[in-house]
């Protein structure tokens, strides 16, 4: 699992299972969450569009929370 946030346009997106660009299937489960489904309609990402309002405090701590996940992922590396 990876999640990436993108303060620019402040949307999250939490990718479940790597899919080739332009393969995802789309559907819009509220006005503000789009859930990305694989050829074989398995649940792939989620993003979450104005992240910062939709999730509040608990944004910075999955960013967080995340970022210490590749810190982790990192050290085993070297």
């Amino acid at each position: 699992m990876n999640i990436h946030y993108d303060p620019e346009v402040d949307a999250l997106y939490i990718e479940l299972l790597p899919l080739a660009p332009g393969t995802a299937e789309n559907r819009e489960l509220t006005e503000d969450i789009i859930a990305d489904y694989s050829a074989d309609g398995k649940l792939a990402g989620l993003e979450i569009l104005d992240a910062s309002q939709v999730l509040g405090e608990q944004l910075q701590e999955i960013i967080v929370e995340d970022a210490s996940v590749g810190v982790i992922h990192r050290l085993a590396l070297l």
